[in-house]
């Protein structure tokens, strides 16, 4: 699946059955349901991509200082550039 074909997704009711748990999470996120994606990033801490998607929403939540832990646990650093982009950067990764 490419990232324009998920992103076609979008429309559909639920995400598609088969996707990585962590892009399942993105798409909650991109349907405007945080909780359920971050209940996802809370599912598995302590694993790198749960802990970087869990920083992404942190961040997007507006909490710097608890988005610097996340991304400090994920051993990445702070994503430079906007929401958008660090979504479409871990869609892509994640498929």
């Amino acid at each position: 699946m490419t990232l324009d074909q998920f992103t076609a997704t979008l429309s559909q009711s639920q995400p598609p059955a088969t996707i990585n748990p962590i892009v399942e999470g993105l798409w909650y996120d991109a349907k405007g349901n945080w909780e359920q994606a971050h209940n996802i990033a809370q599912s598995r801490e302590g694993e790198p991509s749960y802990d970087r998607l869990h920083a992404y929403l942190h961040r997007k939540e507006g909490d710097r200082f608890n988005a610097n832990y996340w991304y400090r646990r994920a051993k990445v650093p702070f994503f430079d550039g906007s929401l958008d982009e660090e979504w479409n950067a871990l869609v892509t990764q994640m498929l």
